[in-house]
Order: C-alpha cells, then sequence, then structure tokens
C-alpha cells in the first residue's frame, strides 16, 4: 500500500473540526444524563429513550438516501461487516461501559475508556498493515497524559469486590469500539458516509431497544411512557446532539482522515465532559484539570497540523 500525501493546511483544518465537533457532541451525553436523572428515570431507561428517538430519524435519512441515490447498495458481504460493526460499535461497547461503571469509579472508568486510540493504531498496523506515524505517537501521548492529569484529583477508588470485573468490563468498551472505527474506517470509502452511519446506528437502535425490552419485566416497559416531559426532552436533545449529529460527524472525519487520527483526536471527549460539567452541573475545575485541558489540546493541535492521510489499498 502506498502512503497518500500529506493533507494541506485548510484541509487538515476542517477534518480536524470535523471530528473535534463531533467528539465534544457525544460528550454531552454524560451531562445531558446526570440533568435527566433527577427526575427519577434510570440510566439504562434513559439509553433506551436515546435510541427510540434516534431510530425514527435515521430510518428517515435511510429512505431519504434511497430515493436520491443511484449507487448500487451495499452486498451481503459489506451489509455483513455493517451489521457486526453496528452492534459492536454503539451497543456493545456502551453496554459495556455502563456494565463497568456499577464496579469503578468514573475517573479510573475514563482512562482506561481512553486508552482506545493506541488500540486503533495497534488494529490498523497489526491487521491492515498500516504504518504508525511519530506525529500520531506524540499526539497520542500528551492526549492520555492529559486525561491522567485532569482525572488525578478525582475519585479513583475501586468500588466493591468485583473491581477486576469493572477494569476488563471497561477495556471491552474501548476495544469493541476500536473495532468500530477501525472497520469504519474501511467501509465508509466504500458504502458512502451517510449510507454506513444509518445502517449502523439502527443496527445499534435495534439491539438497545431489544435488549431493555428483554432485560425489564413487562411493568417497567409501560413506566417508560410515564416519566416527567423533562425526561423526553433530554432523551430526544440525546438523540439529536448526542447521537444523530455526532455520529453523521465522526463518520465524516474518518473519510477525510482515517480511524487512527479520528481517534486521537476523540480523546478531547473526556476534557470537554469536565469542561461542560463546570458549566452546566457546577462542578469545580481543578487546577489539575486545567492542565490536562491543555495537554489534550496540544495533543490535538499537534496531530491536526502533523496528520497524513492513512494509506488506501
Amino acid at each position: 500500500m502506498n502512503q497518500s500525501p500529506q493533507l494541506t493546511f485548510p484541509q487538515r483544518l476542517i477534518a480536524s473540526a470535523i471530528v473535534l465537533l463531533g467528539a465534544i457532541m457525544f460528550s454531552t451525553k454524560a451531562i445531558m444524563v446526570k440533568l435527566a436523572l433527577p427526575y427519577g428515570v434510570d440510566p439504562v431507561s434513559l439509553l433506551a429513550l436515546r435510541m427510540i428517538f434516534a431510530l425514527p430519524i435515521y430510518l428517515t435519512m435511510l429512505l431519504v438516501i434511497f430515493r436520491q441515490e443511484t449507487t448500487a447498495k451495499p452486498g451481503r458481504r459489506e451489509m455483513g461487516k455493517i451489521i457486526f460493526l453496528g452492534i459492536i460499535g454503539y451497543y456493545l461497547a456502551s453496554y459495556f461501559d455502563f456494565a463497568g461503571l456499577a464496579f469503578i469509579g468514573a475517573s479510573l472508568e475514563r482512562v482506561i475508556l481512553y486508552l482506545y486510540p493506541t488500540m486503533v493504531l495497534l488494529i490498523s498496523a497489526i491487521v491492515l498493515r498500516e504504518r504508525i506515524h511519530v506525529q500520531q505517537w506524540v499526539a497520542i501521548a500528551l492526549c492520555y497524559l492529559g486525561v491522567a492529569v485532569a482525572v488525578s484529583m478525582g475519585e479513583t477508588e475501586l468500588h466493591g469486590p468485583n473491581h477486576i470485573r469493572g477494569v476488563v468490563l471497561v477495556f471491552l468498551s474501548a476495544f469493541t469500539y476500536a473495532i468500530y472505527l477501525v472497520g469504519s474506517g474501511r467501509l465508509i470509502p466504500v458504502v458512502g458516509v451517510w449510507r454506513f452511519t444509518c445502517y449502523a446506528m439502527i443496527v445499534s437502535s435495534l439491539c438497545v431497544i431489544a435488549h431493555f425490552l428483554v432485560a425489564n419485566p413487562v411493568s417497567d416497559w409501560k413506566n417508560l411512557l410515564e416519566h416527567p416531559w423533562q425526561v423526553y426532552a433530554y432523551g430526544a436533545a440525546m438523540a439529536v446532539c448526542a447521537t444523530v449529529i455526532p455520529s453523521i460527524l465522526i463518520s465524516e472525519g474518518i473519510k477525510r482522515i482515517g480511524a487512527s487520527n479520528a481517534a486521537i483526536l476523540g480523546g478531547i471527549g473526556p476534557i470537554s465532559t469536565i469542561i461542560l460539567a463546570s458549566f452546566f452541573l457546577g462542578e469545580s475545575l481543578t487546577t489539575a484539570q486545567t492542565i490536562g485541558t491543555l495537554l489534550v489540546v496540544s495533543g490535538v493541535i499537534y496531530i491536526s497540523l502533523n496528520m497524513k492521510r492513512n494509506s488506501r489499498p
């Protein structure tokens, strides 16, 4: 495989802005969950509401794509890969993360979860034989150091005797999301950004909804319709602002700069969550978090200025 030419400066800025905006919008999910919980809804029900609201949007988008596009639909092989990525990317990764949080603190969860950029680089190198550039290692080191510093003043104690289970579950969340990013990087150029995103997210939405229905008694299904209006407002906001729009932005970013660079830029996620929490939840921004933010931003700027296109077959 030959290395494609380096991106021009405007291309780097636009691509970086797309990925960063997507990552920041994804990070608003945690804030909206915190804002909705006081109204008596549990996190699993809120996650189900998020995907229930998102599903019709993706179905509508897919219908529009079918009517406007004249290109051939994905074959069985491509559809099989999309279904697989949809299951692991936004269903299993989310489930493992939620399950792991029952055993470990949020700060430790963030540190483990944001190992995924390294996993993306390693999977790409081993499976796809893509070269790992020095710029990528420098950027990822800065991002990891920033996240570690940012959470160093937070709660990092392990909860209960099953803390190892929690660590493993969150690690699986990071690993499955890394597989999704690598796989999507190969399929998006073939299938198209909008079509791939719609297919994958429809699969993920159906999996989340089915999980809720299977894991909860019928009485809980009815309770899903009896929450205050604020719960549904946050659920709808999560669907649009923390699911649909960022999923398209991330897919578009992967198309432009590849999964590895997109994963590194996604390191802004935990930092943006900390900053948003200080504004919307009244959580104080510590000195360590400020320093961590600056380190992550430095890593993001570095990779934005030095990124290269991923290699193509």
